[in-house]
């Protein structure tokens, strides 16, 4: 391998293939933002991306972008798609069936695209009971930093997403990154919670082995056991031994003191031996 002022040429191109080899062993997370044309779908996306705010963008620029985020002390790649239509649902298919969560947003100083919301939710809500699947959707206000101008109360938000049974938080692009930062990642620990709940059961099978047993042959005993050095058995022995039907329990405390405080007991079989 040739190089050039001491560093090998080919470097790059080995940091890149190990760096594919990476990626492609880390789980993506895909998330669809769903909006009317100015909730603010580029603004969280960029603020989730880079921490900054940028207010003014094309607003049919539609694009998917993708960030590796540590979610519970585990690596995912989530990827954002950026969704650029201007008044309502249009050609779904395109997210519909890449998503693996939608949010779904709308501006608390805009009643009209706070309506819209509804519209998409109608259509995720349908598109669930045709492929019998449920996704992880979240409604979000956001502009929560304009609050003197807010048309859409947190209270209507809050009965929407209950009435569709999705998350709802309210969050600002402009100011707090850690606000937006969360949301993605619930996102996404929405979507592992999924996957876990369609993973198959696997029946447990517990099973005991043991040695079987050779009947056929009797194992001989050591020659310092042999039955002809073991004394016979008395008759004394066998009386110290009672029978189980001369058997009497017998309580034994361990002392007076402790028998104050409900003392454990010891329960024997009369004519038994404590060593």
């Amino acid at each position: 391998m040739s190089s050039m002022f001491g560093r090998p040429r080919g470097a790059n191109a080995i940091s890149a293939a190990n760096e594919r080899n990476h990626h492609a062993h880390i789980p993506e997370c895909n998330i669809a933002l769903l909006g009317l044309r100015g909730s603010g779908k580029s603004a969280l996306t960029v603020k989730f991306l880079t921490k900054r705010f940028i207010s003014e963008y094309d607003p049919n620029l539609e694009d998917t972008y993708a960030s590796e985020e540590v979610v519970d002390h585990i690596p995912v790649m989530v990827k954002v798609m950026d969704t650029a239509d201007q008044d309502g649902p249009v050609t779904c298919e395109r997210y519909l069936y890449w998503a693996h969560a939608f949010m779904v947003i709308y501006s608390i100083d805009n009643k009209r695209s706070f309506e819209g919301c509804q519209l998409y939710l109608d259509v995720l809500s349908r598109h669930m009971k045709e492929s019998r699947h449920d996704y992880p959707v979240l409604l979000l206000g956001n502009k929560l930093d304009i609050e003197r101008y807010r048309q859409v109360s947190k209270t209507e938000g809050s009965s929407l997403a209950t009435s569709y049974g999705c998350l709802f938080h309210e969050v600002s692009a402009c100011q707090d990154f850690e606000a937006v930062q969360m949301v993605f990642h619930e996102a996404v620990r929405q979507v592992r919670r999924e996957a876990e709940r369609h993973l198959p059961v696997r029946p447990l099978y517990i099973t005991e082995e043991k040695a079987p047993i050779n009947l056929s042959a009797a194992t001989p005993l050591p020659a310092k056991h042999s039955l002809a050095t073991l004394a016979p058995l008395s008759a004394a022995n066998y009386r110290e031994i009672p029978s189980v039907a001369q058997a009497k329990l017998v309580t034994v405390k361990s002392s007076r003191a402790q028998s104050k405080r409900k003392a454990p007991t010891l329960t024997l079989l009369k004519g038994f031996k404590i060593f």
